[in-house]
């Protein structure tokens, strides 16, 4: 549906790189674009999860992580490595297929800086994906080479943020 695809980067410290990338999602169903979101690094039911059902075929969600979220060891054990792999062959299984307008990678940019997925293998699918179909990269730690490939780069800022004051992610906002 799109005449030319563009590649979209939310990146940086602060809360909302996910939530704006979901945003996109859910505007461009209003217009009936479908939208492949691969989150990276996430296997929890979060809200958007349930969400994207009720969307029907216009968003699909598929998840390449653990409960746990985010890995928080060098080096990363085989399991979310290989979770990772399989997350990047699903991606571009989606991109050659064309069917869907709109690909989230939704925490690549965590993956990469994990050491889960190359950075060599995302400039790679900027590269090969088709010129209609827009690529929305998520997560902290954009690398120079994926912000000089990008179209579009947003820096998410955190200036204020209440897990500072104990308060926990809650149902419906942070998850």
């Amino acid at each position: 549906m799109l005449k030319k695809g563009l590649v979209q980067v939310y990146t940086g410290n602060g809360k909302g790189k996910t939530t704006a990338a979901l945003g996109l999602a859910l505007r461009a169903s209003g217009h009936g674009m479908k939208t492949f979101i691969c989150q990276f690094m996430k296997g929890y039911e979060y809200g958007e999860v349930r969400s994207a059902r009720m969307l029907g075929d216009l968003v699909r969600i598929e998840q390449f992580g653990g409960e746990s979220c985010i890995p928080l060891r060098y080096p990363p054990e085989q399991v979310d490595v290989d979770r990772a792999r399989s997350g990047m062959q699903r991606v571009r299984e989606v991109l050659d297929s064309g069917d869907y307008d709109i690909v989230i990678l939704d925490e690549i940019l965590c993956a990469v800086h994990f050491m889960l997925v190359p950075e060599d293998d995302v400039l790679d699918l900027i590269e090969s994906r088709g010129g209609n179909t827009e690529l929305i990269l998520t997560g902290r730690w954009a690398g120079d080479a994926v912000i000089e490939k990008a179209d579009l780069v947003s820096e998410v800022k955190e200036i204020k943020h209440y897990f500072t004051h104990g308060i926990q992610a809650r149902d419906g906002i942070e998850r």
